[in-house]
């Protein structure tokens, strides 16, 4: 069963991180889509090692550009992660069809995308002061269970 959550990633940039979000979009269900430029090809052997074999076991699909990325999915509800956000990722009610938007592992989102209109809130997930980030592909891993979570693990044994 797919999972009725959809994951998009603006311009990732390191390859090892998306071989870990594909497996984890294999294991959950969830769709995966990136939004190019990607800092890498899909021949590098960092993203065929993380990915493994689940590469043909994920929905995944790769947009010439974030924009057009909006316009395949037309979604109702984005929930852009920023460390800036101020949303908690557990009080956001998670629903069918719902977009979790994150940006590249270098800056996060741009201003401009966590500023268009189609964000319906900004979302962190809480970490301890003065610590810059969290890796990408945890940070997508700890939304996704929790979004997946309050579906009750639909299709999960």
């Amino acid at each position: 069963m797919e999972n009725p959550i959809r994951v998009l990633v603006d311009q990732p940039e390191i390859p090892g991180n998306t071989g870990n979000l594909i497996r984890l979009a294999a294991v959950t269900g969830v769709q995966l889509h990136l939004a190019e430029p990607l800092g890498f090809d899909f021949a590098d052997a960092k993203l065929r090692r993380a990915g493994l074999d689940y590469h043909d076991l994920a929905v995944m699909t790769v947009h010439p550009s974030l924009e057009e990325a909006w316009e395949a999915l037309s979604p109702e509800r984005v929930f852009a992660f920023t460390g800036d956000g101020d949303t908690a990722h557990t009080a956001v009610d998670y629903r069918p069809g719902d977009v979790l938007l994150f940006g590249r592992e270098s800056t996060g989102l741009d201003d401009h995308v966590k500023d268009d209109p189609r964000i319906t809130a900004k979302v962190r997930i809480p970490m301890l002061p003065s610590r810059r980030s969290l890796n990408l592909a945890n940070s997508v891993s700890i939304a996704v269970y929790e979004a997946w979570r309050q579906h009750g693990f639909d299709g999960a044994r």
